[in-house]
């Protein structure tokens, strides 16, 4: 598993859940037809998709039986991968209105407010929610595993992960915060949904309590090392390189890695994180490399 195939995997894994949402999005003619559409454009053709990524490597790793994933076991992880997404393009739909970043450019074209309308787009992230839920509902596992994935990602995604990160984001403009409460309001706004689709891909996999360990060590690094790479991208990348509008943090006097740290020393924390994303998937033997890579890809993106 050498890193020279690394790129055809993760290409491989983009087009899997892509096709699953295609699929599973509802039909762009099926009314109500301009909601469906902008579901549809709100998450297709677009996006690193490492939020997927993170629940296929992380699933793969877990199988133990000589024969891999079972039929089951990829549809199961297929639903996963697609929710997460899901609830990832609500978050970014809802994080651009103008009541919250305001932002007009999303992966390099129009945001769903601008190509629709507020009111559209604020509907489009309601319905994106309890879609992502009845995938993970349907998933060809064990019952009390499908619970279990539903109770993990709702508590990612609610007031004690995502949505309250956000909350506490918004009313943390302009102040000065402490290293310990940026990275409690970055872990709970970014980071719970990361750990989350690692964690997601061993309960769907029936990870062993040692796999979910060493899951569990790597989803904490990983999911603070993509905040501050992203912070330190908002700080050099352009917007044409981000496909976002470059400065936004900057500009609107929010609290950031680079704000706190300066971006050398933010660099190095996020190198550190890095290696201990290594070091915590080292107990997993050679399967665990492909979460390694992951771990490179999200540290050393440019985008």
């Amino acid at each position: 598993m050498g890193q020279a195939d690394f790129p055809s995997w993760l290409a491989q894994h983009v087009q899997r859940v892509e096709a699953a949402l295609e699929g599973w999005l509802p039909a762009p003619d099926a009314e109500p037809v301009v909601l469906h559409q902008a579901m549809r454009y709100a998450v297709l053709g677009g996006g690193k998709r490492v939020r997927a990524a993170l629940v296929y490597a992380a699933g793969e790793v877990c199988i133990t039986s000589g024969g891999g994933l079972s039929p089951a076991q990829r549809t199961a992880l297929d639903r996963a991968a697609a929710a997460v997404e899901l609830i990832h393009a609500y978050s970014l739909v809802h994080d651009d209105l103008p009541c919250m970043d305001d932002d007009d450019l999303r992966r390099g074209r129009p945001t769903v407010h601008k190509q629709y309308d507020e009111a559209t787009a604020m509907l489009v992230g309601d319905a994106l929610q309890p879609q992502a839920f009845e995938l993970l509902a349907q998933m060809p596992i064990a019952p009390a595993l499908i619970v279990q994935s539903v109770e993990l990602l709702a508590r990612a995604a609610g007031s004690v992960g995502m949505v309250g990160g956000q909350f506490v984001d918004c009313v943390s403009v302009g102040l000065a915060l402490t290293d310990e409460q940026l990275q409690s309001m970055h872990a709970m706004k970014t980071g719970a949904m990361l750990q989350a689709s690692i964690l997601l891909g061993g309960v769907v996999a029936g990870a062993s309590s040692q796999q979910r360990g060493a899951l569990e060590d790597y989803a904490e690094a990983v999911g603070i090392a993509f905040q501050v790479a992203d912070d330190i991208l908002d700080a050099v990348a352009d917007t044409a390189t981000l496909g976002k509008t470059a400065g936004k943090d900057a500009a609107a006097n929010k609290p950031t890695y680079v704000t706190l740290l300066g971006l050398e020393t933010a660099g190095q924390l996020l190198e550190g994180l890095r290696k201990a994303a290594h070091e915590a998937v080292r107990p997993l033997g050679v399967q665990g490399a492909r979460l390694g890579q992951l771990a490179d890809f999200i540290a050393q993106r440019n985008h």
